[in-house]
């Protein structure tokens, strides 16, 4: 018998399995109905221990196309009811045999109805899973989360288009990029450490700030960075790169309770008076009530009222704090890879 221990003394007990070693980490939950491997391997939830709310995971296994990075991101996975003879066409392995291949404790049994609840009630906070509740678990360096999770140098994802984009990568998931790609542009993504002379000497017409994990106030140089960038080129930032825009253009950014997490986040869109259901995983969110001038509301999440996404007057520039377009889906968003290929195409003929 294994135990996720909250840091509040709270305690849920189940079986391990994956990796099967102790682990820390902020534990969050996640709303999605499917795509969990998607969801593992989003750098986005990069050093988290992930609460599944779906109750049985694992049904299809693993296969070799769904995966957003190179490898699970989580440092630890929540489920109810893990399945143990996986069915599927494309199926490779079994999520047991994943994660143990990827060195990521998992733990099964736990009532994840009741530990949702109390995240909900009560924020989301660190915690351990450890078979030996005396083990001494070390704590992840929650700073660092990004330059762990961008790429090590950079890249072409494609040479050909009419417009160039330049992706600043702060933990990006591979399908961010195909909706820019089937739109006919190049791409080239950049490490979240490249300069801003970096980034303008590829010849890009535009630049996309990627999600990612962490905390954006701990990141005041990536700050500079887009401040800079939003300057000089049309600019569009997703999850955490929406955070650095309005960092960047003087926003004030909290923690949320206990963040959004899933697949099915309702957003409200003003400018089309329509709501979309959106995937999110982030954990913090700009602070609505004094917006300097020059910036303005554009989103909004339909539950908690919080901001989610924003426009800065006089740039050509937007962020929205979901994505618009990640694998696992949902798609109601991804207009808006055609509103900034416009903006970017239309400031190219200037």
């Amino acid at each position: 018998m294994a135990v996720l221990i909250l840091e509040d003394g709270s305690r849920f007990e189940g079986t391990l399995f994956g990796h099967k070693q102790s682990v820390s980490g902020e534990v969050v939950f996640t709303t999605g109905m499917c795509g969990y491997q998607q969801t593992m391997t989003d750098p986005a939830y990069k050093g988290q221990i992930v609460c599944m709310t779906y109750p049985l995971i694992g049904n299809v296994g693993i296969n070799d196309l769904d995966n957003e990075s190179g490898a699970v991101q989580m440092a630890g996975v929540i489920v109810s009811e893990l399945c143990e003879l996986p069915s599927n066409w494309q199926l490779k392995k079994s999520l047991d045999e994943y994660l143990d291949e990827q060195g990521v404790t998992g733990i099964f049994g736990v009532d994840t109805r009741a530990l949702t609840r109390h995240i909900r009630n009560n924020g989301a906070m660190r915690g351990y899973i450890a078979q030996d509740e005396t083990a001494d678990v070390p704590c992840a360096d929650a700073a660092n989360l990004i330059t762990e999770a961008t790429c090590a140098k950079a890249y072409d994802v494609s040479a050909e288009g009419d417009v160039k984009i330049a992706v600043l990568d702060l933990g990006m998931k591979k399908s961010l990029t195909n909706w820019i790609v089937k739109q006919g542009a190049k791409v080239t993504v950049f490490p979240a450490t490249a300069t801003v002379e970096e980034l303008l000497a590829s010849g890009c017409d535009g630049v996309l700030v990627s999600a990612g994990p962490g905390n954006p106030n701990d990141y005041p140089q990536i700050v500079e960075t887009v401040k800079a960038l939003m300057q000089e080129k049309p600019t569009m930032g997703v999850g955490m790169g929406h955070l650095m825009m309005a960092l960047a253009s003087g926003c004030r950014v909290e923690k949320m309770r206990y963040g959004h997490h899933g697949s099915n986040q309702p957003v409200k869109d003003f400018a089309r008076g329509t709501c979309a259901v959106t995937s999110q995983a982030i954990g913090y969110a700009v602070r609505g009530e004094d917006l300097p001038e020059g910036v303005t509301v554009s989103h909004i999440n339909w539950n908690d009222k919080t901001v989610e996404g924003l426009k800065y007057t006089g740039k050509n520039a937007f962020s929205v704090a979901f994505v618009p377009g990640g694998l696992g889906g949902p798609f109601d968003t991804t207009y808006l890879f055609d509103e900034f290929l416009a903006m970017v195409r239309g400031n190219a003929g200037k």
